[in-house]
């Protein structure tokens, strides 16, 4: 699914976290364009302007200012076409109840995001390992 030639939606405001995306996906030689929205708001009008193309995958962070990942889930699950983009949270939060709710808005997926760059590329390795074994309908 990544190395498709639909673009990865990465939903970050951190640009450190945001950067060591890009160089994980660079690395990994994953040719998808990025598309980085600095909040979920800002995500959600990217997705709904019908001039841009539909994302293979959005990587959500939750904590973001404006509109956080949970709310911006809440506003994707209304609309039939975003809300079977598959989405994997990446984020610092170990709150249990992130976890929770991120699955009950329907994430296929949630990440810590590490610290260390070696092991954020091997999350982002995990990603793509699991999408291209996937069989979607």
């Amino acid at each position: 699914m990544l190395n498709s030639k639909k673009p990865i939606l990465l939903v970050e405001d951190d640009r450190i976290d945001a950067m060591s995306v890009k160089r994980s996906l660079q690395e990994l030689k994953i040719v998808n364009d990025l598309i980085i929205r600095n909040n979920g708001e800002e995500a959600l009008k990217y997705l709904l302007d019908s001039e841009n193309e539909i994302p293979c995958i959005i990587l959500l962070d939750l904590n973001m200012p404006k509109m956080n990942g949970i709310d911006f889930l809440r506003e994707r699950i209304k609309y039939d076409n975003l809300k079977l983009i598959p989405t994997i949270v990446l984020t610092t939060s170990r709150e249990e109840q992130d976890r929770v709710n991120s699955f009950s808005l329907g994430v296929s997926g949630f990440m810590i995001k590490p610290v260390d760059y070696k092991q954020f590329v091997d999350v982002i390795k995990t990603i793509d390992l699991y999408w291209s074994l996937s069989e979607l309908p």
